[in-house]
């Protein structure tokens, strides 16, 4: 059965599968290892623009590792879950420091870096050097799930052991590259989350989940968990060349790292934090909106100090700048932050 699974995948990839990828052409270590880290927790339509910006800029995993964090940050800007950028910048500089400017062959140094874990390390081994690796991302899960019936969520150990089991047998020993892109492509484009096409499915025949009607129910949903809500005020603090004040984030947190707009737990005391860096005469309090987290949400409140005049002391502190219309785009910021301040910018 091992065989005929990944034989039938094979050759329904030769017809149907995707072969014009960006990251298929080269399909190098350094490509491959970007798209998968961007394709983590972004589909496919969405990356490939991202994927082709930061490649024009990147090229190389030297190039990556030479790069500034706010270059990165900034070319990673808008795909979210910017823990994955710092990774990937970090590993890039390991790999230089102790790996000649290349990403390791060896499964072990390959998994020791940064944010790559088993699966990640499976698919650059596997697209990039044809070597014999399985891969279990969230598609290929779903397949898994589906045609051997497992019942549970995938994220719990036992079930993700068994999930890897499977894994490990149905990759064949040719064609190792071609048949990971093969399942990847299966579960990203029928056998999806909600309205799986089995009817054009080559495993429908023996499918457990096709077979017992299940494919609404697997893979199981992980157990609901609430969300809490937290509130902040978000300054905008505007100068008279209409300039922009930004901070810094912090190293721990969301956004960690990210240029983005002061913040306030209320009206307050952003007027207080406004006073601190600027003389200013008004407000004027901007459309609210909520912006959610995979952990929470956020209620963000906008307030706009206008026309306000820059107290001494901002360029002796690194973690505060005037930012331009213009200076915007080289920066990493917070998709809704960005969002907001082209907003404002195109009503000004």
């Amino acid at each position: 059965m091992n065989a005929s699974l990944a034989a039938r995948l094979l050759r329904w990839f030769d017809q149907h599968g995707r072969k014009d990828l960006p990251w298929q052409h080269p399909r190098d270590a350094y490509r491959v290892w970007l798209s998968e880290v961007m394709l983590q927790q972004t589909q496919v339509a969405t990356v490939v623009s991202y994927f082709e910006r930061f490649v024009n800029a990147l090229p190389t995993l030297r190039d990556l590792a030479a790069a500034d964090e706010d270059t990165v940050l900034a070319l990673w800007s808008g795909l979210g879950y910017y823990r994955r950028a710092r990774f990937l910048h970090r590993a890039a500089q390991l790999c230089v420091e102790r790996h000649g400017g290349e990403l390791p062959r060896d499964f072990a140094a390959l998994s020791a870096l940064p944010g790559i874990g088993r699966s990640t390390a499976g698919a650059i081994l596997a697209q990039a050097h044809g070597l014999r690796f399985a891969i279990l991302d969230g598609n290929v899960k779903r397949v898994l799930t589906r045609y051997h019936g497992i019942h549970g969520h995938p994220g719990e150990s036992a079930v993700e052991k068994q999930l890897w089991q499977q894994a490990e047998a149905h990759t064949p020993a040719t064609r190792i590259a071609d048949y990971t892109q093969a399942i990847m492509d299966l579960g990203a484009t029928l056998c999806t989350r909600s309205r799986p096409r089995c009817e054009d499915c080559p495993l429908a025949a023996d499918c457990i989940a096709h077979r017992d009607g299940l494919t609404a129910q697997l893979p199981s949903r992980k157990p609901p968990k609430s969300i809490p809500t937290r509130a902040t005020v978000m300054l905008i603090l505007r100068d008279r060349h209409g300039r922009v004040l930004l901070e810094r984030r912090g190293p721990q947190g969301v956004w960690s790292g990210l240029w983005s707009l002061p913040e306030a737990s209320d009206p307050d005391g952003a007027w207080r934090i406004a006073q601190q860096h600027a003389q200013i005469d008004d407000a004027q309090a901007l459309a609210p909106f909520t912006h959610v987290f995979s952990h929470y949400r956020l209620d963000i409140e906008p307030l706009l100090f206008d026309r306000a005049t820059a107290q001494r002391g901002i360029a002796d502190n690194p973690q505060l700048r005037w930012c331009s219309a213009g200076e915007l785009g080289a920066l990493g910021l917070p998709a809704p932050v960005r969002s907001l301040l082209l907003q404002i910018n195109d009503n000004a």
